[in-house]
């Protein structure tokens, strides 16, 4: 089949054209006529021998009506009903049958005939839910459906832009009608400096049409369906070489060049404006006669044709339209070739079930909606951190400063810093704030717990902290004591305790004892202040010398421990029998199995051995563990 003028449809052709696509439906001809008329609309049946279901058909007796319950007809609306469709007449239904038995095989039953009725039905009657109208995407021609196998396609911009896809055909028909002067459009391009514009009148006038009627007897070439009226292109300098862009663009986006070449462009885009809207001007006449007017320029470039003082195209024109398809260079030749593509129709030959199979795939291929989420109670904000200001943040950072000299034991630079800022932290009893995140309340317990001797005794000393202050409720990590004799004792959860509970190494309970004997009159030391006894300068050298007797004592007692032993030894004089190392194993496999890593315990250690050996190995620990123990009292 020859390609087609769309302003020259054969009648033929015409008049058996019906809507192919509607947001990708498939409207068959089976559907149409498949459709019950005013006349067919369900009633409802005001007596008990009557079908709701069948259109309200009433019957005489109940025979009849049981018969009609049992019949294709019934069954096929009940059908139709499920798959919410409307039911049909039985005249409808017949012709749906015959048209049906026409088409298929004999072999096939009256049931079988039903269903696949009811499923061709289904199948047609398909549709798109509101979700799913907005997610298809509309589609540059619209197609439209001659039987058998035969398609035609039209540019949508052909048609107004108000009308409803539905009355696309009824326009189409319209379109053949011939005008008194033909049809007239504007083409109009312009891109990097380039400008190509032309009226072309699209389909023959009415006198045309009589007289080549007339003339057909004669044989003379007909009159072009197409004709160029008047045509123009220039171009400007406007655009960089290799760069892109215009010089416009360029100097909103980084300013005004001031080369010699950017002069040339912005002269170039002046000139390029001018010329496009004197032709204008001159085209006017005829620009107003047009019954549509094609632009392809840029958003920029659109306003040298419209929104301008004087203006020979209204900015809200309805004839105004965009090439549907791409284009290239603005040349009188790219014009002619899409005004081609513009008035040429598409044609194509499918029959129905490849456009069926065509339409399930595109059905198929459209995005499932969403589903509707399950709106939830909101969940409770979470309070947010208050916003502090400057002198909030200079003190917390003090604060954090301060805790952080004390539990490490940093002296120095705590003595320092305290002299600079003790007034503006409220005093060396003031408790920590909770936002600090300290579980103790003052600086006197966050050092005991961490073990820093010297500033306890800083602290109690120069600072003046108070030792009876009582600690808050801890964990179970601060329950943990020293095993020295002078540990305070455990305290219960819940009863009074302060910062000398808080210590675990001797050291800083000494510190507390010797302050309680410096200054017993300061601090209820041994009532609130839990301390078990002071500590003086006499108490510790007493202490000291103790520890210095019985280091002497016990040094004295292992040297005559082994003055003795000697003794013994020298009277008895026992002889030394050295075994040879195979022996030796064979008296350590005599026991039995060992445990991997050799024998345990004293009694293994000295199997095998004579009365005298073994005598002289117990003397040996006995002496190792005395000199342990002398370490011990001397600190060692």
């Amino acid at each position: 089949m020859s390609q087609y003028h769309v302003f020259s449809i054969p009648t033929s052709l015409l008049e058996t054209l019906t809507p192919r696509t509607l947001f990708g439906e498939p409207i068959s001809q089976l559907s149409q006529e498949s459709k019950p008329t005013v006349a067919h609309e369900p009633q409802i049946a005001t007596s008990s021998r009557a079908c709701n279901i069948c259109l309200g058909v009433t019957f005489t007796d109940v025979d009849v009506q049981r018969e009609h319950f049992r019949s294709d007809w019934h069954r096929y609306n009940v059908k139709l009903r499920i798959n919410g469709a409307q039911p049909v007449a039985e005249t409808d239904f017949a012709k749906l049958v015959d048209r049906s038995e026409s088409s298929a095989d004999s072999s096939g039953s009256d049931s079988d005939a039903v269903n696949a009725l009811a499923n061709k039905a289904k199948r047609n009657g398909r549709s798109l839910s509101p979700t799913e109208r907005k997610a298809a995407p509309q589609t540059a021609i619209t197609w439209f459906h001659s039987p058998p196998d035969t398609q035609i396609g039209v540019y949508r911009a052909m048609f107004s832009q108000q009308s409803d896809p539905t009355a696309y055909l009824l326009e189409l028909k319209e379109m053949q009608i011939p005008y008194e002067d033909g049809r007239t459009w504007a083409l109009f391009m312009v891109a990097g400096g380039h400008f190509a514009g032309a009226i072309v009148r699209v389909s023959r006038a009415a006198d045309d049409e009589d007289e080549a009627d007339n003339k057909r007897k004669k044989h003379k070439k007909p009159k072009p369906d197409t004709e160029v009226l008047r045509h123009k292109t220039f171009h400007r300098y406007t655009t960089r070489r290799k760069q892109g862009g215009s010089q416009s663009a360029n100097d909103n986006a980084k300013g005004p060049a001031k080369s010699a070449g950017a002069l040339l462009r912005r002269y170039g885009e002046q000139a390029l404006r001018d010329d496009i809207r004197n032709l204008l001007q001159d085209w006017a006449e005829e620009l107003s006669a047009c019954e549509r007017i094609w632009i392809r320029a840029s958003t920029s470039n659109r306003k040298i044709f419209m929104d301008y003082d004087g203006s020979v195209i209204a900015k809200g024109d309805d004839r105004l339209r965009t090439f549907p398809f791409p284009t290239r260079r603005p040349t009188q030749s790219e014009l002619s070739r899409c005004l081609l593509e513009l008035t040429r129709v598409k044609v194509s030959h499918l029959t129905e079930d490849a456009l069926r199979a065509q339409d399930e795939a595109y059905l198929n291929s459209l995005p499932k909606p969403k589903l509707v989420p399950v709106v939830k109670e909101p969940l409770p904000d979470k309070p947010k951190p208050p916003v502090l200001t400057k002198e909030e943040e200079q003190l917390r950072d003090k604060w954090g400063r301060l805790l952080e000299m004390v539990s490490k034991g940093r002296l120095e630079p705590l003595r320092a810093f305290w002299e600079r800022e003790a007034s503006s932290l409220g005093g060396v009893n003031t408790a920590i704030p909770e936002w600090a995140g300290e579980r103790h309340k003052t600086l006197l317990q966050v050092a005991a717990r961490a073990g820093q001797a010297d500033t306890v005794k800083w602290l109690l000393d120069e600072a003046g902290a108070d030792p009876t202050i009582e600690v808050g409720d801890l964990d179970d990590e601060d329950d943990d004591h020293s095993d020295a004799s002078d540990a305070p004792a455990v305290v219960s959860k819940g009863s009074r305790r302060t910062a000398y509970d808080l210590a675990r190494t001797r050291a800083v309970r000494d510190v507390f004892r010797r302050c309680a004997g410096d200054h017993p009159e300061k601090w209820d030391w041994l009532g609130a202040g839990h301390v078990p006894s002071v500590l003086s300068k006499q108490m510790e050298e007493e202490r000291d010398e103790r520890k210095k007797q019985r280091r002497k004592g016990l040094k004295e007692r292992v040297k005559e421990r082994e003055a003795r032993e000697k003794g013994q030894s020298r009277s008895v004089s026992p002889e030394v029998v050295v075994q040879p190392a195979a022996k030796v194993e064979d008296v350590r496999s005599v026991g039995g199995p060992r445990r991997l890593g050799g024998s345990s315990g004293a009694a293994e250690g000295v199997a095998g051995l004579t009365p005298e050996m073994r005598a002289k190995v117990e003397r040996e620990r006995r002496a190792r563990a005395a000199e342990a123990r002398l370490k011990a009292l001397g600190g060692g």
